[in-house]
C-alpha cells in the first residue's frame, strides 16, 4: 500500500465511521514581502484551502501587510501571532525559546501586549486570538495569564492533552511538520510526512488522543523546497477530493475552541 493509499484508507475508516476528519493549516514566520510569501498566497488560493498564517509582529513590513490584505485570497486568510521577534533567549544548553529561557516573565507579556497592538493595527478583525510561540515553546509558568491577555488559543505541536486545561487557553496543535529541520529544513519526506498524518488521525479515531481536536498541518514558506511545495499542493489536492475530510473556516474552528 502506497503512502497516498494509507492516507485514503484513514479517511475512509473515518467515513465507515460516520465522522469527519476535520484539518487545518498553520504556515509559520510571516514578516516580509517575498517572492516565498506570494507563493504561499496563491497556493492557498489555487487549493481554495483556510490559511493560518503566524505573523512576526515585530519583523512586520508595510509591503508584507499590504500583500496579505490585498491578495484574493484574503477572505480565507487569518493572521495569529507569532511570539514578537522570534529572537531566542535560550540559557545555555536549552533549545531555542522567546518566551521564556532568560526572557523575564514580565518582559514576555510587555512584548506579547505590544506584538498584539502592531497586528491589530495592520490586520484588525482579520487577526485571530491565537498565540503560536516561536519554536513552538513557551514557559508554562506564562500559560495562565494568557487567557486574560486575550488570547482564546494556544498552538504549538504535537497532540494536546485529551482532558481541557484548568487554566490558559484552549490548545489547538499542529502534528504534520513536513520539514525535516535536523537535515536542514529539507521536505521530510513524502512517507514519513504522511504517517505523521495518518497516525494523528488515526489516533483521534480511535480515541488515543483528543478526537476533537482538528488535525494540524505546518508550513514555513521561508524554508520550503520544490519537494515542499509540491508536497503541499498534493496533500490539498487529496484531502479536499475525500467526503470524510474537511477544512473548515480559520474563524470558525479557533471559535469553536
Amino acid at each position: 500500500m502506497s503512502s497516498w493509499q494509507a492516507l485514503d484508507s484513514e479517511l475512509d475508516a473515518w467515513a465507515e465511521a460516520g465522522r469527519c476528519a476535520t484539518l487545518w493549516w498553520r504556515d509559520d514566520d510571516a514578516a516580509e514581502d517575498c517572492p516565498a510569501l506570494e507563493k504561499l498566497l496563491n497556493l492557498a488560493e489555487t487549493a481554495a484551502v483556510p490559511l493560518v498564517l503566524a505573523v512576526i509582529p515585530a519583523a512586520l513590513r508595510e509591503a508584507a501587510v499590504m500583500r496579505i490584505n490585498n491578495s484574493s485570497q484574503a477572505p480565507n486568510i487569518a493572521v495569529v501571532q507569532h511570539g514578537y521577534a522570534h529572537t531566542n533567549h535560550a540559557r545555555d544548553g536549552e533549545k531555542k525559546i522567546e518566551l521564556g529561557g532568560g526572557n523575564p516573565a514580565k518582559d514576555c507579556r510587555a512584548h506579547l501586549h505590544m506584538g498584539q497592538d502592531i497586528l491589530v493595527q495592520h490586520f484588525g478583525a482579520r487577526l485571530l486570538p491565537v498565540l503560536v510561540p516561536p519554536w513552538n515553546r513557551i514557559d508554562p509558568a506564562l500559560v495562565p495569564a494568557l487567557a486574560k491577555m486575550g488570547y482564546a488559543v494556544l498552538s504549538t505541536y504535537g497532540a494536546r492533552e485529551s482532558e481541557p486545561l484548568k487554566t490558559g487557553p484552549q490548545r489547538i496543535n499542529c502534528h504534520i511538520d513536513i520539514l525535516n529541520w535536523r537535515q536542514g529544513a529539507i521536505f521530510l519526506g513524502e512517507p514519513e510526512t504522511l504517517e505523521l498524518a495518518c497516525a494523528h488521525l488515526r489516533a483521534r479515531r480511535l480515541a488515543e488522543v483528543d478526537a476533537d481536536e482538528p488535525t494540524g498541518l505546518l508550513s514555513h514558506h521561508l524554508q520550503q523546497d520544490a519537494a515542499a511545495w509540491q508536497f503541499l499542493a498534493d496533500f490539498f489536492k487529496r484531502t479536499l477530493a475525500h467526503p470524510a475530510a474537511a477544512w473548515p473556516d480559520p474563524a470558525t474552528l479557533f471559535g469553536a475552541a
